[in-house]
């Protein structure tokens, strides 16, 4: 598939249970775009914090033959964080639908 100028990359989403099936069976690792103050507030267990506003994709840690999946409040940071992922060639496509609005809403657990 050819990507043009100007055309949005289509990141794949995963569900809230998806994804924390894949981190019982340890097949993700979670990085959270969201503020240092949001975060702190309250995120995915094992979640790794790299706050939007100061993201790079070179730094995102090594998943270690796991899934990388981004995650913001509701897939709008998530998204943007994708894009820089593409712009700079990483290999990161996948990020929760619904963010962790959609986490929280399934109970799924919390950490803090």
């Amino acid at each position: 598939m050819v990507f043009g100028f100007g055309k949005s990359v289509k990141h794949r989403e995963i569900g809230a249970d998806a994804l924390n099936a894949m981190i019982k069976a340890q097949q993700a690792l979670v990085v959270d775009v969201r503020e240092v103050d949001e975060f702190a507030a309250g995120h995915i267990p094992g979640a790794i914090n790299m706050p939007l506003s100061t993201f790079q994709a070179s730094k995102l840690p090594d998943p270690k033959g796991k899934t990388l999946v981004l995650n913001c409040l509701g897939g709008k940071r998530s998204a943007t964080a994708l894009d820089k992922c593409v712009t700079a060639q990483a290999a990161v496509d996948t990020h929760l639908a619904g963010g962790f609005g959609a986490w929280k809403s399934a109970g799924l657990p919390i950490e803090r």
